[in-house]
């Protein structure tokens, strides 16, 4: 009987933390804050709590991608290599740029296309002017973070390889 119940209560330990963690990765899924309202709704009207808030943020995320593949997008450059680039301001505002080029760094791209400029540093280039918006940590205290699929780069613009479909993004911080 003593078993019996140890092993009732491993069961319902496992079970809350079975539970536990399969909410934690529904929530950690960026929702690009969608209204409350579209939270709310469930198309399929399913029986269960627990699956109906899983297919509205399934829903939440897929709205919130076809609004962000409409954004405004502006194409530059030619080539057979594309990637996106976008420009996200002291103030959040983003422009996003669809990049065609041949060349074999994202600086490189980037400098042909004027997006960027900046002067050489003991670490590559230092790049100080990002499609026409200077952020200059000397004068105001703000620089320019390089970004690859949305993680801090490891290594400068002018050193990063171009990795067709990436997302390079410049923000200033």
């Amino acid at each position: 009987m003593k078993n019996k119940k140890i092993l009732s209560i491993l069961l319902v330990v496992l079970s809350v933390a079975m539970l536990a963690s399969g909410c934690g990765e529904k929530t950690s899924a960026p929702v690009n804050d969608v209204p409350s309202d579209v939270v709310a709704e469930d198309s399929e009207g399913s029986s269960s709590e627990e699956s109906e808030s899983t297919e509205a943020v399934s829903e939440e995320t897929t709205e919130a991608t076809e609004g962000s593949e409409t954004a405004d997008v502006t194409v530059l450059g030619e080539g057979n290599t594309v990637f996106t680039f976008v420009v996200t301001d002291k103030d959040g505002n983003e422009t996003n740029f669809e990049i065609h080029t041949d060349a074999k760094t994202v600086g490189e791209a980037l400098l042909a296309l004027g997006l960027i400029e900046g002067e050489e540093g003991a670490y590559g280039l230092y790049v100080k002017v990002v499609n026409g918006i200077t952020a200059d940590y000397d004068v105001d205290g703000t620089y320019w973070a390089f970004y690859v699929d949305g993680e801090y780069a490891t290594s400068g613009v002018d050193m990063t390889d171009i990795v067709e479909g990436s997302v390079y993004s410049f923000k200033v911080e």
